[in-house]
């Protein structure tokens, strides 16, 4: 930075211009303007709002900024001429106003500032790659019940490196190890009542807040947490790098698992890879436990010894998840319900579609919906009755998405041979994102509340 000040300076004197304020982000990073205090500075409060200079000097192209979008950085050159002053690089010179050619450099030269932090970005990133094949630590943040351990150039032990403290020579490696004795403990104990103890993530989670124990980053456990414990491969010794990405300032995202660079054997274990193995079969079968069509089974299987599905009846059943979690999956355990006869509501849809299509001009399909004479969208929701006591029920959710219009409840006789027994108008501006229930009884009709026919659809498509 001194050199780079120096060398304006020395340009100035020669030029005879006078500077009379600098502006410097050290250590800053030219992709972008934000957190370049002296950039945004300059821009706001002396270009926009100044007129006692002329030319805004910069050493080149780069130093005004390695924009990834180069239009970008001609923007921030048009807002200062837009105030009557100039950016002139001091190592191309003066721009003389007869130079054809000199807008075409200039432009040349922002495509190479830029490109030169994609090359350093590729370079960089195939350098910690080769580290972490290696085994050494790439930097950040270590895992709870590890510390960064500093090794000297013969890659010999050193010292524990204390949070954001950096290496100081670029010879030296960092590697990880057990961290403290509690955080330690911890580890090996979350795997120990997971596995031998058979204790759930959530049953875990809470032991060890009732014991006052703290997670990471000092907060409480939760069921997420506890997971990212046992799903970690590295308390096995395995280094793991690259799992997400955050190149030339863009936002943080997760890798896939095929691109993640890992390390057998690089790190001090926490647990045995056996018991690591052991986990990782737990939480798959519990996956399996929580797999749609799993749950659906379940359903399935009490609906056919039953006859009716109720909240008390799965929440006793040793093998299917809780009502709640069926809550989460599907959106209600109704929703659920009518999963069981997909067949059923299958052949519904066709029969309603086959209806409009006789009287309407034109009936296109698109994704799940209907498009009806290109004005309106549709979308067909049979629903097949629910036990309740004595009586029954029929269940919808009207679709909220901007691109359905009208969800169309179709209440039929039943799952077999289902007749249909009118329609519910759910127009997506008048309802709210909530299940509905519509009652019947075998003593009085069913009221519907809606329509018999389909004569109000055939009325919108022809207005």
């Amino acid at each position: 930075m001194a050199i780079q000040q120096e060398m304006i300076l020395e340009w100035a004197k020669d030029n005879g211009i006078d500077i009379i304020h600098e502006f410097a982000d050290r250590g800053k990073s030219g992709l972008t303007a934000e957190g370049r205090d002296g950039f945004s500075d300059m821009m706001e409060n002396w270009v926009k709002k100044r007129e006692d200079f002329d030319f805004v000097l910069c050493l080149d192209v780069s130093r005004w900024g390695r924009f990834q979008d180069i239009d970008l950085s001609a923007t921030y050159c048009a807002e200062v001429k837009k105030h009557k002053k100039q950016v002139v690089y001091t190592t191309l010179g003066m721009p003389r106003p007869d130079d054809p050619l000199y807008p075409v450099y200039l432009q040349f030269e922002r495509f190479r500032a830029a490109q030169f932090s994609n090359d350093l970005s590729r370079r960089v990133y195939h350098g910690c790659i080769k580290i972490a094949q290696q085994g050494y630590w790439n930097g950040g943040k270590p895992p709870y019940g590890f510390d960064r351990l500093l090794l000297d150039e013969a890659h010999k032990p050193l010292h524990i490196l204390e949070p954001h403290q950096k290496k100081g020579i670029a010879n030296q490696r960092v590697t990880l190890t057990l961290g403290p004795e509690e955080q330690v403990r911890t580890v090996r104990r979350i795997f120990s009542e997971f596995i031998d103890a058979g204790q759930g993530l959530e049953e875990i989670a809470a032991q060890l807040n009732a014991e006052g124990l703290h997670s990471a980053r000092g907060g409480a456990w939760n069921v997420g947490k506890v997971r990212r414990i046992l799903t970690n491969v590295m308390y096995a010794g395995t280094l793991v790098y690259n799992k997400t990405t955050s190149k030339l300032m863009t936002p943080t995202r997760r890798n896939p698992v095929t691109v993640w660079v890992k390390t057998p054997g690089a790190l001090a274990c926490l647990v045995d890879q056996a018991i690591f193995d052991r986990a990782q079969a737990i939480l798959a079968q519990a996956a399996l436990r929580y797999a749609p069509e799993t749950m659906l089974q379940h359903l399935e299987r009490l609906h056919r010894e039953h006859g009716f599905l109720r909240p008390s009846l799965i929440s006793a059943d040793e093998l299917a998840p809780s009502p709640s979690t069926y809550n989460t999956h599907f959106r209600s355990l109704d929703a659920a319900y009518q999963q069981l006869f997909r067949a059923a509501a299958a052949e519904v849809r066709t029969q309603v579609e086959g209806l409009l299509r006789k009287v309407v001009e034109q009936v296109d399909s698109y994704d799940d919906f209907l498009v009806v004479n290109g004005k309106f969208t549709v979308l067909i929701q049979p629903s097949v009755p629910v036990p309740y006591g004595y009586s029954q029920y029929w269940y919808f959710r009207p679709d909220l998405r901007g691109v359905v219009d009208i969800t169309l409840g179709v209440p039929v006789s039943s799952s077999e041979g289902p007749q249909i027994l009118g329609y519910v108008a759910l127009p997506r501006l008048l309802v709210r994102d909530q299940g509905i229930r519509v009652f019947g009884s075998s003593e009085t009709p069913l009221d519907l509340y809606g329509h018999t026919g389909l004569e109000f659809i055939f009325k919108l498509a022809r207005s």
